[in-house]
């Protein structure tokens, strides 16, 4: 699945499209991201509420396909500018972490 059908079957909403073909491979959820940086893998759609800057470097160096912001949270300024200059997918989602990790799940069976 790639992160344009993941927008399109979970209803998240794009905020940073930058690879919109990129290949969605699993999922992690985690919001200590020297946690994520140890276990997130390359592909990964990767669930979060974190919302400063160190998301993007994180992102970056896990090359994960995309970064869901759930429960409603909404990255500022400067996360948005380190994702253009990394060329990371942005995502954002109302539902709870819980929630959209669970249909992110189901989409990779």
């Amino acid at each position: 699945m790639t992160v344009s059908e993941l927008i399109e079957r979970t209803g998240c909403t794009p905020l940073l499209l930058s690879e919109g073909d990129r290949e969605v491979t699993g999922g992690y959820a985690g919001d200590l991201l020297s946690w994520v940086m140890g276990r997130a893998q390359s592909g990964d759609c990767w669930v979060t509420i974190m919302s400063n800057v160190n998301v993007a470097a994180v992102g970056q160096l896990t090359d994960c396909a995309c970064i869901v912001f759930s429960e409603g949270v909404h990255p500022d300024e400067p996360v948005i500018n380190a994702a253009k200059l990394h060329g990371l997918n942005l995502l954002l989602s109302d539902k709870s972490t819980f929630e959209i990790c669970a249909e992110v799940g189901a989409l990779l069976k």
